[in-house]
């Protein structure tokens, strides 16, 4: 792991120290020290509450033997509870470190830690707990806190910020979020401290200027805002800093050059466009030195040339100019040297071939001699590394090599060996590669381009990856194409050439085989990086485990690509996203099974034809012909079956998903045994099952009093087949025998939102406001994924909280396709029928059938609304108009009593700031104007804090007054009191569902 030399030194010591100590105890014990019996209770509760059942209490805690402190300690696996038993003439003990790293515990963190008053040091990296961080630690004199690699979530308490002593806190690899804490400024002896790869937002506090003690801080892999604070450079005794993928802006603030212990500094991928100076960095004996994709212009400083320090630099991704400086003649000695993707000119330096490894590709450099020219040097890579192009298309380091025909398919079987899948040939892809490597073999009209070297390594430097000799693990058809991967630390290329010039088809075939699927720490790792196709990215912040839905599961992203130059360029890009820690250091970055390229339109015949035109004309007619009489013929003789039309129908859709048989369906139920029956959808009713492999299913029942009918089932299965996101429900596949119309989903352990929210109170959920806020990004990714990145554009036209469903880790999902319609980009007025769900419409669709995405928006803020309320977004009355909480919302604005309208049963338990964002984000979802709500790519932006919201000016038609305010307030709390009644299940159970509505219905007149 590269580190300080303070931190290596501090930890050392402080190892050193710790195993002393339990030395110490041993020969204590031996004289009769022993642990208090209070404290031995506490250890008691702890173990129960981390899961932890394998300490033995038959022998003291403090003695080291059997289980409470390994005799052999592993780096990352220390197991130890050490204890000071100098107390009471070494009579007494107490705890004092506590060290239970990489054991899977399943539980929560313990608050009972605050009964070890002498507890100084609290390990519990890489486990699998979950919860929040307890405040009753706050009242603790711990030194250090470690908690990398486990699944806790919530913001960081404001009582930890008492904790004076406090030297070194890491939360690195968890599901925390919120804005960080004020009071962490409080926190005056921090030395270490950890926040990477969380879920943090807002912008950094300006207390933390009061860190002066800190040596390591790193805040990559977060949702932060703003730009990096100027106030950095107060923090003069830091050794390493790294701000990686953390959301923040540039440009890097001159008052970094102040910082002059730094050894270790890693800025990459910052947020904006603002153009940065390269930073003065001369004073620094720095190691590690990342600046990429920081925007940052103008030359190459000559002061690098004399760091004799620098192992690692890296200065990739921006838009440097002018030739390299000649004095970094020095750098060959660099190990990794990465001056990538750049505009520097000038002669490629002559030391480049005798480097450790340098890639300096894509760049506008000079080549002097044509004729030497060469994409690989020794370890240096030189792969577009000129402006100078030829008439093929190809870079010039290519010239020499002759297409010995044009292609149009291109398959790689990336990572792993020659295979044949559905009669196509996938090359094997077998080379080691490196940090800086450039590889194409023979004749292929392929090559591949590796950038990076794993950072923090714990085992070594990799390129490719495969499974274990088992396959067991993949769920997946054809597995031969997923048992290997080629990974890559930052940049990974696949350029094909002598390619045909037209439009592809790009399928990008992905599997996670790194991570595992089970209840241990290994599975919490989350591999996030970019996919660029021509040059342009088409998929930001790709996660193959959430688009593929599991680890060991396939998914299969299909993209456009337009070949003008006989040339294909595939790039994957590491932009600091994702963890780096799990399940060891060093997993990361872009990971790709296979790659499969078919062209759009059929290829040209490879030998000429010497048939007229005329003759081709008359050939192909008289076939037609022949082809009709034939099907006539057969079909007037009767040999086409009276199939179902339904089950016609369902064949000609392009699936991607199984057929189930009834009989598969009635053991999977118990034959619909109404105790498996779980609610009633818009179909008919839904059963829960439980297939012959294990699989819990729900199959949806289309009944035969359905309002929805066949072609909405038919609707349905078109639409969920064709789209695969994280948050949408995964259909399985789908039965047709006889009269029987069966989809069969996954299981949904927490079924409905609404249900969790405001159904029946046996039923409801406790939801707190980081799980709802969570819950909100959700639903707004899924619809993003709807309207402007699937292939299909859909407009759902039933958002509500009955359609939104709940994983066991109460992730959102959006079901219930039985009403989508596709978004016509040239006929938005659908004028079919209208469905949907009063209260959750948009009027320009209610009143008048305008179909947009904006519908499903205005659904969305109703939602967001609910989500905050935690109450239905109606509440209905006899002979009353019904009582809109939208209304309400908007009544409490003009009172500036906003806060009223969070769940009463939060209490004060929630983020005001978040409040504010995701209020905002409804009222301008509402918006009576279609073409003022934002687009919902926009709302996610606005919700994961990367967008500023705006205030929105609401008009109403009345001033409310207090009392009449007042008295709306008791009404509604009132007539919520008592949760609303019935089943809410996966599916449209509300009575005032619409299928349909037409404009003649009476729904304009209760409108009006």
């Amino acid at each position: 792991m590269l580190s300080s030399s303070k931190s290596a030194t501090m930890t050392i010591t402080i190892t050193f120290f710790l195993f002393l100590l339990a030395a110490f105890c041993s020969a204590s014990l031996a004289l009769g020290a022993t642990l208090s019996q209070d404290e031995k209770q506490v250890l008691r509760d702890i173990a129960e509450t981390l899961g932890k059942k394998d300490w033995d209490f038959s022998v003291d805690p403090c003695s080291g033997e059997r289980n409470w402190t390994s005799s052999v300690q592993v780096k990352g696996s220390e197991n130890a509870v050490m204890c000071n038993c100098d107390f009471n003439n070494a009579t007494l003990c107490h705890v004092t470190n506590i060290l239970l790293k990489a054991q899977n515990l399943p539980g929560t963190l313990p608050p009972d830690l605050y009964r070890l008053p002498y507890l100084q040091e609290i390990d519990l990296s890489r486990n699998y707990l979950n919860g929040t961080i307890p405040k009753e630690w706050g009242s603790m004199k711990l030194v250090s806190i470690s908690l990398l690699g486990n699944r806790l979530t919530g913001s960081i308490p404001i009582e930890i910020t008492n904790i004076s002593t406090l030297q070194s806190l890491v939360l690195e690899g968890n599901q925390f979020s919120g804005n960080l804490p004020l009071e962490l400024g409080n926190l005056t002896q921090i030395q270490r401290l950890l926040l990477s790869s969380n879920n943090f937002t807002g912008e950094l506090p300006v207390t933390l200027a009061k860190l002066t003690t800190l040596q390591d801080i790193r805040i990559g892999d977060n949702q932060f805002s703003g730009k990096i604070p100027d106030f950095i450079q107060s923090w003069t005794s830091l050794a390493k800093l790294v701000i990686q993928g953390s959301g923040l802006s540039g440009p890097i603030p001159s008052g970094i050059s102040l910082l002059a212990n730094l050894t270790d500094l890693r800025i990459s991928d910052l947020n904006g466009s603002e153009h940065s100076p390269f930073p003065q960095l001369d004073k620094m004996k720095l190691k590690t030195l990342i600046l990429r994709n920081c925007n940052i212009n103008g030359t190459l400083p000559p002061y690098l040339g004399t760091m004799t320090s620098l192992k690692n630099l890296d200065l990739s991704f921006n838009k440097l100019t002018g030739p390299v400086p000649s004095n970094y003649d020095t750098l060959r000695k660099v190990d990794y040297i990465y001056f990538t993707g750049n505009l520097l000119t000038g002669p490629v330096p002559a030391w480049t071939n005798r480097a450790d490894n340098i890639d300096i590709s894509y760049n506008n450099f000079s080549i002097t001699n044509q004729g030497s020219q060469t994409c690989q040097d020794g370890n240096a890579n030189l792969f577009a590394s000129s402006r100078t192009g030829n008439s093929s298309g190809m870079v010039s380091c290519l010239k020499s090599f002759v297409c010995p025909k044009m292609s149009y398919s291109l398959h790689i079987n990336c990572g792993g060996k020659m295979v044949t899948v559905n009669k196509s040939t996938y090359d094997d892809d077998l080379d080691l590669a490196g940090p800086a490597r450039f590889h194409q073999s023979g004749i292929r009209n392929w090559a591949f381009i590796t950038t990076g070297n794993f950072m923090d390594n714990d085992v070594g430097d990799y390129y490719t990856w495969s499974t274990q000799p088992n396959i067991s693990s993949l769920s997946v058809i054809n597995p031969e194409l997923y048992m290997n991967a080629r990974v890559s630390p930052t940049s990974l290329t696949y350029y094909g050439f002598c390619l045909g010039n037209g439009n592809y088809t790009v399928n990008l075939h992905f599997a996670e085989i790194m991570f595992t699927n089970d209840q241990t720490y290994s599975s919490l790792g989350r591999r996030v990086f970019d996919i660029y196709i021509q040059g342009k990215l088409v998929k930001k912040d790709f996660n193959i485990v959430e688009e593929a839905g599991g680890v060991g599961t396939a998914v299969i992203r299909p993209f456009t690509a337009l070949v003008t130059n006989n040339t294909l360029e595939i790039r994957l890009y590491w932009a600091g996203k994702g963890t780096t820690a799990i399940p060891f250091r060093s997993v990361y970055g872009p990971l790709i099974s296979a790659i499969s390229v078919e062209s759009d339109f059929p290829p040209p015949s490879e030998n000429g034809s010497n048939v007229s035109a005329g003759a081709v004309v008359g050939i192909v007619a008289a076939v037609v012909v022949i082809i009709i009489l034939v099907f006539g013929i057969l079909w007037w003789k009767g040999c086409f079956g009276k199939k179902n039309s339904l089950a016609r129908e369902l064949e000609s859709l392009d699936q991607r998903m199984g057929l189930f048989t009834l009989r598969q369906i009635k053991a999977a139920t118990n034959n619909f045994d109404v105790v498996n029956k779980i609610g009633e959808g818009g179909f008919g009713p839904v059963y829960k099952g439980c297939l012959s492999d294990g699989t819990i299913i729900a199959v949806k029942q289309l009944s035969s009093k359905s309002k929805q009918g066949n072609r909405e089932f038919l609707n349905e299965i078109g639409m969920i087949s064709a789209l695969q996101n994280p948050y949408l429900v995964k259909l399985y596949g789908c039965c047709v025998e006889g009269d029987q119309l069966l989809l069969v989903y996954e299981y949904m352990e927490n079924n409905s939102l609404a249900r969790a929210l405001f159904g029946l109170e046996a039923h409801q959920i406790k939801l707190d406001w980081t799980t709802r806020y969570k819950i909100c990004v959700g639903i707004a990714r899924g619809l993003a994924y709807l309207h402007e990145e699937s292939r299909l554009k859909i407009v759902h036209r039933d958002i509500k909280a009955t359609n939104v469903l709940l994983d066991k880790d109460l992730n959102p999902k959006i079901s219930d396709f039985g009403l989508a319609k596709l978004d016509e980009e040239d006929n938005t007025h659908i004028s079919t029928r209208i469905a949907g769900t009063y209260g959750y419409m948009a009027p320009e669709y209610a009143m008048h059938g305008y179909l947009t995405d904006k519908a499903d928006v205005y659904s969305f803020g109703i939602v967001a609304l609910e989500i905050i309320n935690g109450k239905s977004n109606t509440t209905h009355r006899q002979k009353q108009e019904s009582l809109y909480l939208l209304e309400w919302a908007r009544m409490l604005r003009e009172k500036g009593d906003l806060m009223e309208l969070v769940d009463r049963r939060l209490g004060s338990d929630f983020n005001k700031e978040e409040v504010m964002v995701m209020i905002n984000v409804a009222f301008l979802c509402t918006n009576v104007s279609p073409t003022l709500r934002p687009t919902m790519s926009s709302v996610v932006s606005m919700l994961e804090g990367r967008t500023i919201v705006k205030e929105v000016d609401l008009e109403t038609s009345e001033v409310m007054d207090e009392k009449k305010l007042e008295a709306l307030r008791q009404q509604y709390y009132r007539e919520h009191s008592i949760s609303m009644e019935g089943p809410w299940t996966a599916s449209s159970t509300s009575v005032t569902d619409l299928y349909p509505v037409h404009l003649d219905s009476s729904y304009l007149e209760r409108r009006n």
